[in-house]
């Protein structure tokens, strides 16, 4: 079995979306894997984002009001706050 290379946050989230929308190869998949099983604050990360595509899957099917808009960009803000936090 090949080793899996060790990947940093910033790494990480740098391949985040295109990791959950499954544009990532088989070596890449494996790194995002094995980083989000060890880094909590990533895990979060990327299940907000799991969570967020699907609510905007959701929404896209309708109108969005502004009050959500201002709710998503305030989650957005306040992960980015608790992300660099962790990581200081």
């Amino acid at each position: 079995m090949k080793k899996v290379k060790t990947i940093g946050c910033q790494e990480a989230l740098k391949h985040l979306l295109a990791y959950l929308d499954q544009e990532v190869g088989a070596d890449r998949r494996h790194e995002m894997e094995h980083h989000l099983k060890v880094c909590r604050a990533c895990f979060s990360r990327a299940e907000f984002e799991r969570s967020l595509k699907i609510r905007l899957r959701e929404v896209g099917r309708g109108t969005t009001r502004t009050s959500f808009e201002k709710r998503i960009k305030a989650l957005f803000g306040q992960f980015d706050n608790e992300h660099e936090a962790d990581n200081t």
